[in-house]
């Protein structure tokens, strides 16, 4: 099933994303409604928060005074962090629980306003953040929730930035029109990424780029996309212990670089068997990353060398939008050296990387065809390896 974590500053809207989505077929869980849960009289955690802010944040009835509770962790960080230590853990394991019961091959939404201060934003699949301007948010909660402005204002202060949860979300929406035009917008996402993207998770089915006119001009997202399946990638295998790391490679990890528009990642292991096995199999599907069980090695650099030497396996992302390859390679095999010496001699070699790209627009121009360009690179970096060797030798490089 695919997992969507729906984030926002309070007052953006992400609630009624979270409830649009649930319209269209998803199960939603509010982590705001599981909060309230845990704070009912008789459980555990308010009894934490009595121990820790006093007898005056519980009514005489025994309910949580709510409000009151606000007015002292919006405006202490302090105060703020302690409520999240002791809240945090029972949200995540009451959260995990119901999400283990949603059906299978149903989308399942985290609705959580912490998504990225927490740093949850790893579990999901991809994160959608809702965003309005701030006054349009300040506006919101003082006359839609009855919040004091000074209230609104300090309660938008103690959460995220907007860029914070730029950097670690893959969608945004904005949300400062109607909320006609916000439900389009749910609706497109729904139609043309999610209800795809959960197909395809659920039939093993790897997206596929386009044969022609794959490769575009260098985009200024790579490095953001790329940093977030990284860290997706290697939450998933943390408990592979043969993994030795994970990185973007690839010339969508070189700036300035045309490329196709897929992001390549590498994942060193210390013996390539592990990439068969049921527990990293698991991790990667986890990841919405699946085998692409025909591609099992490289073509060995010099083309002379024995391919038998160079063997690898490949998974592909199930994102209708956002294609990856993930290339699985023993650690200190020459593939897995030679995807961070290329990467790193063109990103540091203007003349290297200049080479490169005016070679990708002469293949281009005689055939945009991915299957024929990609075959046609082989020479080129043939010729280039000698010149990227001597490069690491004159500046001691070695790969990470």
């Amino acid at each position: 099933m695919l997992r969507v974590g729906v984030t926002g500053g309070i007052g953006s809207g992400k609630s009624t994303v979270a409830r649009r989505l649930a319209e269209r077929g998803a199960v939603v869980i509010d982590a705001d409604q599981v909060a309230r849960e845990i704070m009912e009289p008789g459980e555990p955690v308010l009894e934490e928060v009595r121990t820790r802010f006093g007898d005056g944040v519980i009514r005489p009835d025994g309910t949580l005074d709510r409000a009151g509770l606000a007015g002292i962790v919006f405006t202490d960080p302090g105060a703020l962090a302690a409520l999240d230590a002791i809240t945090g853990p029972a949200i995540g394991r009451r959260v995990a629980r119901r999400r283990s019961e949603v059906p299978p091959g149903t989308v399942s939404v985290f609705d959580m306003p912490l998504l990225v201060e927490r740093g949850l934003w790893v579990h999901e699949h991809v994160a959608v953040v809702v965003e309005a301007a701030l006054e349009t948010r300040v506006h919101r909660l003082v006359d839609q929730r009855g919040l004091d402005e000074q209230d609104a204002r300090n309660r938008i202060a103690a959460q995220a930035s907007d860029a914070e949860r730029r950097a670690a979300c893959d969608i945004v929406l904005t949300n400062d029109g109607t909320t006609s035009e916000l439900a389009d917008a749910v609706d497109t996402l729904w139609r043309d990424r999610l209800a795809p993207w959960n197909d395809n998770l659920v039939h093993s089915r790897p997206s596929r780029r386009p044969d022609r006119g794959a490769v575009v001009a260098p985009r200024s997202d790579w490095g953001e996309r790329g940093a977030r399946l990284v860290a997706r990638v290697a939450h998933a295998l943390r408990d592979v212990s043969a993994v030795t790391e994970v990185e973007h490679i690839g010339s969508t990890a070189v700036p300035h670089l045309p490329a196709k528009d897929v992001l390549d990642l590498q994942v060193g292991v210390r013996d390539l068997e592990i990439a068969d096995s049921p527990a990293f199999t698991t991790a990667m599907r986890e990841a919405g990353l699946v085998r692409f069980a025909h591609l099992t090695r490289d073509s060995p650099q010099p083309p002379d060398l024995d391919p038998d030497g160079w063997p690898k396996r490949v998974y592909g992302s199930t994102d209708p939008l956002s294609i990856a390859h993930v290339h699985v390679r023993r650690t200190g095999s020459p593939g897995w050296r030679l995807a961070l010496l290329f990467r790193d001699w063109l990103t540091h070699e203007v003349e290297g990387r200049d080479s490169y790209a005016a070679e990708k627009s002469r293949l281009l121009a005689m055939d945009d065809r991915t299957s024929a360009y990609a075959a046609a690179k082989e020479p080129w970096f043939a010729a280039a390896l000698p010149r990227a060797e001597a490069w690491a030798t004159a500046t001691s490089w070695s790969p990470r």
